[in-house]
C-alpha cells in the first residue's frame, strides 16, 4: 500500500459547514490521521490556521493571509508588508466607509501583511484606493482582501514543500476560491468543492459534486481508497 500524498487544504468554504459558520468537526480525525504533510493554506490571519493545527493535532505547516505569511514549522516568512494595506484601509474609512467588522475587528487585529473588508462594504472605491498604492483586492467569497500583488498561496506552499521535503507533483489540494488557483497550479492534483467560484472551478482538475466539508471529506476518502 502506498502512503498518503501531501495534502493542501483551504479553510473557508472547504473545511466549513454549508451555512458558512465554523469548521465542520468531521474533518478533524481524517486530517489528524493523514500519513503525509498537511498544509493549511488560507486567507485568514496568521494565528487562525496555527490554532487549527493545534486543535487538530498536526504539525504547523501554514500559508496564511493569501501567501503573505508562511510558516514551515521552524521558520516564519513574511512576503509582504502590511503598511500599504493599512494605509488603504485608513483612506477607505476616511472616505466614509467601514471595514465592517465592528470596533474590536478581530478579523484584522492579528493580520501581518494585508487587510480584510466585509463583503457588505462597497468594493469599487476600495479597488480604486488600493490601485493608488499598487495593491489588489481579492474577493474570496468571505471577505475583500487588500494585499500585495505578488504573494500567493501557491508560492507559500512551494516554500513549505522545499523546507519540509515533499514532492508537490504528488500533492493533492482542495479549495473553493480564486485565491486557491495558485495552489491548484502548484500541486499535481486539485479539487474544487461544488460551492467554488468560477476561477477555482476552471483551474481545478476536478469539480466535486459535494459542497464545503462534504466535498473535502469525499476527496480524502477517495484518495485513501485508491492507495
Amino acid at each position: 500500500m502506498t502512503a498518503d500524498p501531501p495534502l493542501v487544504l483551504d479553510i473557508d468554504g472547504t473545511l466549513t459547514r454549508p451555512d458558512r459558520w465554523g469548521i465542520d468537526p468531521r474533518v478533524f480525525d481524517p486530517i489528524r490521521d493523514w500519513e503525509a504533510p498537511v498544509v493549511i493554506a488560507t486567507g485568514k490571519a496568521f494565528p487562525y490556521p496555527v490554532a487549527l493545527c493545534h486543535f487538530v493535532g498536526v504539525p504547523e505547516l501554514v500559508v496564511a493571509e493569501n501567501g503573505g505569511v508562511v510558516y514551515t514549522g521552524d521558520d516564519v516568512f513574511f512576503t509582504a508588508d502590511r503598511e500599504a494595506a493599512q494605509a488603504v484601509a485608513e483612506r477607505y474609512r476616511g472616505a466614509g466607509y467601514e471595514l465592517g467588522w465592528g470596533e474590536e475587528d478581530t478579523v484584522n487585529r492579528w493580520r501581518e501583511t494585508e487587510v480584510a473588508i466585509n463583503l457588505e462594504q462597497p468594493i469599487e472605491p476600495l479597488r480604486e484606493i488600493a490601485a493608488e498604492y499598487g495593491l489588489e483586492v481579492v474577493d474570496t467569497g468571505y471577505a475583500y482582501h487588500v494585499k500585495d500583488t505578488n504573494p500567493n498561496k501557491g508560492d507559500g506552499v512551494e516554500t513549505i514543500a522545499d523546507h519540509v521535503g515533499f514532492d508537490l507533483e504528488g500533492a493533492v489540494a482542495v479549495g473553493d476560491s480564486v485565491n486557491d488557483v495558485s495552489t491548484f497550479e502548484a500541486v499535481g492534483r486539485s479539487f474544487a468543492v461544488a460551492n467554488a467560484d468560477a476561477a477555482a472551478t476552471e483551474a481545478a482538475d476536478e469539480v466535486l459534486e459535494e459542497v464545503h466539508a462534504d466535498g473535502t471529506l469525499s476527496v480524502l476518502e477517495r484518495v485513501r481508497e485508491s492507495r
